[in-house]
Order: structure tokens, then C-alpha cells, then sequence
């Protein structure tokens, strides 16, 4: 089944679903203390196919294209499963609609820190499967000759970042806060995706955003690396959540994310192992 990408905002009454088997199901993925990461991946906790019922994914802005790509892929494998058009938005924007009641089975967050504000919502421990780098998003060409963060600092370079709460703004202060840098943003967005429109209509002349969205622009920005990007990387987690309709489905879909095919598919858009 082929997803579309939207953002939830509903807020719904939980409804508790799960069973001991699926429980069981569930921590046989994520039963460990704090995230793990991806090696070695978790057994399967249902057979390809014999799944059956619909799942609700919320992902950070940043897991667009992977993430409908995955989904596209688990759904060829089980049939029985319908995805729901998945929530793409910034972490902490879909942290909020979770913690007020929004349905979803599994959040994929862009961070570890917005992860543990959902600690109580979480069904089992979150497990780290990818990882991703800021890069300096520039105009097709970079006809400002813009080479570094300090280059950010010139009279007249206008300037899009992430709002602070999401972890592409955490990460881009980090950055610019270690170097020195002293910028102010003509905007700040709620997730990166927006930043990185800003840059691709000439709203802005660079954004601070991820390299998996450099590389999924596909030449309509330019990328910039940034030394010592490594300083402020970000380790993405995914969980089944505790209000979780479908846990067996959640934690299946979960140990696709962390198979051998799934690594693949994050890698082709650019993300690294955690």
C-alpha cells in the first residue's frame, strides 16, 4: 500500500489494547533498559503475512521519505495491514499531540531527549536505528560562496533554523553556540522540512537542516558540510507506544525498521547507523 504524508493534530480518547501474548510480542523487540541499537536485529515476532489490522506511524519531519518508503515495503510484506496516511511533523510537535491523547501505535522520534519526555506513553524500552548530521542548506550553485557556519555571520545573509524545541534547532545551537557564531534568524520553523522550503523558494539564502534532506532535495539546494557536524548528531529511537490498538503489528514493524532491509532503505536516503 502506497502512504501519503500528513500531519495529525487530532486528539482522541486512549483506548488500551493489548494483550499478555502481545505484550510478550512487544518486549521480545524493545524489552532492554534505555535504547538499544540496531545490532544484532530482534528475531520476528509474527510471521511475514499472517498480520492483520491497521497501523498508525507518527515520524519526525526529517523520516519523510524513508519512512514512506518503509511502510510501502512492510505493507508488500503483510498484506493484512493497512498504514494509515503516516504523521510527519517536528518531534516535539508530535510529542505533544501523543501526550494529549493522539492514537498512534509507533513514534519514530529525530531525538533521544523528546523521546524520554514520552517515557510514560511508551510500551517497553526505545531502540536507536539511525543517525543523521546538520549540513548548511544553500541556494542551487551557493552564489553567496558561503563555506562554513561563520559564513552565516555575513551582513545580509538571511538565515532559516528549526525552533529550539526541535531537535534540528537543539542541534543547530550546539553548532553555531561551539564555533562562536552569533546569527539571527529571519525564522524559525517547527520542523525541518520547513526550513529546508524556505531555502528551496529563495525565502531565505540558507537553513541549517539535515544531509538525508540535502540529499532528498536532489539539487534543488545545495549542501554545505559542516566541520564538526559529528558534535551535534542525532541518534534517532523508535517505540511501540503503551495505547498502542495493534502492539503485535507496532513491534513487528519496529523489527523491520531494524532488519537488514530496512537499514538498507535508511541508508539509500543518507541516514547513518546510530
Amino acid at each position: 500500500m502506497t502512504t501519503a504524508t500528513t500531519t495529525t493534530t487530532a486528539t482522541a480518547i486512549r483506548t488500551p489494547f493489548r494483550t499478555t501474548i502481545a505484550i510478550l510480542a512487544v518486549a521480545a523487540v524493545l524489552g532492554v533498559t534505555g535504547c538499544s541499537t540496531t545490532a544484532p536485529a530482534p528475531a520476528s515476532v509474527a510471521s511475514a503475512g499472517t498480520l492483520q489490522g491497521e497501523l498508525t506511524i507518527f515520524a519526525a519531519a526529517s523520516l519523510a521519505g524513508a519512512f514512506t518508503e518503509l511502510a510501502d515495503a512492510f505493507s508488500t510484506e503483510n498484506p493484512g495491514v493497512t498504514i494509515a496516511p503516516i504523521s510527519f511533523d517536528g518531534s516535539s510537535t508530535l510529542a505533544t499531540q501523543i501526550s494529549e491523547g493522539a492514537p498512534a501505535d509507533v513514534f519514530a522520534s529525530a531525538d533521544e531527549a523528546t523521546m524520554r519526555q514520552l517515557s510514560d506513553e511508551l510500551l517497553g524500552s526505545p531502540t536507536l536505528f539511525a543517525s543523521n548530521e546538520l549540513q548548511i542548506a544553500v541556494q542551487p550553485g551557493n552564489p553567496l560562496d558561503i563555506a562554513a557556519l561563520a559564513d552565516l555571520e555575513k551582513p545580509g545573509v538571511q538565515l532559516a533554523l528549526c525552533a529550539p524545541v526541535v531537535p534540528c534547532g537543539a542541534a543547530s545551537r550546539i553548532l553555531l553556540d561551539h564555533d562562536g557564531i552569533e546569527v539571527v534568524p529571519v525564522t524559525e520553523e517547527q520542523n525541518v522540512k520547513a526550513v529546508l522550503t524556505k531555502v528551496q523558494l529563495g525565502e531565505v539564502d540558507a537553513g541549517l537542516v539535515y544531509v538525508t534532506d540535502v540529499l532528498t532535495a536532489a539539487g534543488a539546494v545545495g549542501g554545505v558540510a559542516i566541520d564538526g557536524a559529528e558534535l551535534a548528531r542525532n541518534t534517532y529511537p523508535i517505540a511501540v507506544l503503551e495505547e498502542s490498538r495493534q502492539p503485535e503489528i507496532a513491534a513487528a514493524f519496529v523489527n523491520f525498521v531494524l532488519s537488514e532491509r530496512g537499514q538498507s532503505i535508511l541508508a539509500s536516503y543518507g541516514f547513518s547507523q546510530p
